[in-house]
């Protein structure tokens, strides 16, 4: 009965909401702190000079990183062998003690305290992150997977939004530390206590040794993901999303300022465009899909990545071309400007179709994993993501610093990658194909 129901129906189930808003306030606390952090660093808050300031940011991108690789393989482990709602009550409540911490080292400016927070926060994310795609399955229906990650993706990248802005915006104040610190209070609070609303979700087996050896674990997670190619090239598929999605983000503000000549109000602007075209692309996925976990959507995706990942080369250059004396622009004249409002589409429409494109890909591996390695496996792309995140920095250093391209001569490159990519999956995994064809002429 409950298949018939709009798609947000899930939203009025205790099955699905406690959790829903636990994975959001989590998210929205990582990059709260982290972004008021980084303004700390770079406007000079905590007496660096500029060398200072670009070795501190680097290094706390890194911080919050390297987590995923050394607790990742112990956090699957953890989730195949006891009660996932019992582990984020206890990771929720530790998140508590980190942000205590946090608010006397924002309070004192203390920078590397502030690292040791920022480093925690990575590791509670690190031990989050299988849990949160591990449960879904055991608490909604094989036709509601499509929509809770929908749900679930949309929530996580508006959480980013909310953090980043909240997190630049209010430590610009006189006493914006102070601001931050107990608004981060109040998120960890409120979301330990709404992780104590989540439905008990008992392992299938406690059987599990525990390993604290991060490399043999990992080796043995992947083993776990290759007994089912498809799952295997799934999250292959989800960790290149992160390095195509984050070699962009990591553009947008020196994009918006040196290519489009913004202001550096416009850089909040196309941020979000990106980010919620994301959540609007998850949404529109789990409409499109009508219930089921349609392999078909992928090759959607990635095609409407290629494409206007593509135009955006253009767009901006025909804004450079049509603008030349444009400087310092403000958003509302932005938008007034001559190819102001197609770089603006294609940075909205490249959020929406990755949505279109990570949605199935979740869905597909929590589907296909056994119930009993399921976590393990996701592990494994935790940290699978991780290199391919890093791996992206290093090619964007490389292609922007050795190489010295222009930023959207850069996002074209990653755009024609994206299309190799996508060669490559559909000649790896023809059923992608296959369904594209069959759910495009229904």
């Amino acid at each position: 009965m409950e298949k018939q129901q709009g798609q947000f129906y899930l939203f009025g189930q205790r099955r699905f909401l406690p959790f829903f808003a636990t994975q959001f306030l989590g998210a929205l606390n990582d990059n709260l702190f982290k972004n008021a952090l980084l303004v700390i660093v770079v406007s000079g808050g905590v007496s660096a000079t500029a060398s200072d300031a670009n070795f501190l940011t680097n290094l706390a991108a890194g911080l919050f990183i390297l987590p995923y690789f050394l607790f990742s393989t112990t956090a699957g482990q953890l989730a195949d062998k006891y009660d996932k709602a019992w582990l984020i009550k206890r990771i929720k409540f530790a998140e508590i003690l980190i942000m205590l911490v946090g608010c006397y080292a924002l309070m004192t400016k203390n920078v590397g305290m502030m690292m040791g927070v920022l480093f925690a926060l990575g590791a509670q994310s690190a031990f989050f992150g299988p849990i949160k795609y591990a449960i879904i399955p055991q608490h909604l229906a094989t036709h509601e997977l499509m929509s809770g990650n929908a749900q679930v993706g949309m929530g996580t990248f508006v959480s980013i939004l909310l953090g980043t802005l909240l997190g630049a915006w209010l430590v610009s104040y006189d006493q914006g530390t102070l601001l931050v610190g107990m608004l981060a209070m109040l998120v960890a609070v409120a979301g330990w206590l709404s992780s104590c609303q989540i439905p008990s979700a008992p392992a299938d087996s406690d059987e599990i040794v525990l390993s604290f050896n991060p490399f043999t674990e990992t080796l043995r997670n992947f083993r776990f993901a290759r007994e089912d190619m498809s799952v295997f090239y799934c999250i292959v598929s989800i960790s290149w999303f992160w390095l195509f999605g984050g070699s962009f983000l990591t553009q947008v503000p020196n994009f918006a300022v040196t290519v489009l000549q913004g202001h550096p109000t416009l850089i909040s602007v196309l941020l979000g465009a990106f980010i919620v075209g994301v959540a609007i692309g998850s949404v529109l996925c789990a409409k499109l899909s009508k219930g089921q976990v349609e392999p078909g959507l992928i090759p959607i995706g990635a095609i409407g990545l290629t494409l206007f990942s593509t135009d955006i080369f253009f767009s901006s250059n025909a804004y450079q071309l049509a603008n030349p004396t444009a400087l310092d622009v403000l958003p509302l004249q932005f938008f007034t400007l001559t190819s102001a409002l197609r770089v603006f589409f294609d940075l909205t429409a490249i959020g929406l179709f990755g949505g279109i494109f990570i949605v199935p890909l979740y869905a597909l591996v929590q589907s296909r994993t056994a119930s009993n390695k399921r976590a393990r496996v996701l592990a494994a792309n935790n940290v699978l993501n991780a290199l391919f995140m890093v791996a992206g920095a290093a090619v964007g250093i490389v292609c922007l610093s050795v190489i010295q391209m222009s930023i959207p001569l850069f996002f074209l490159t990653v755009s024609l990658a994206n299309l190799v990519f996508l060669c490559l999956l559909l000649w790896r995994v023809p059923e992608f194909k296959t369904r594209f064809l069959t759910w495009r002429i229904q």
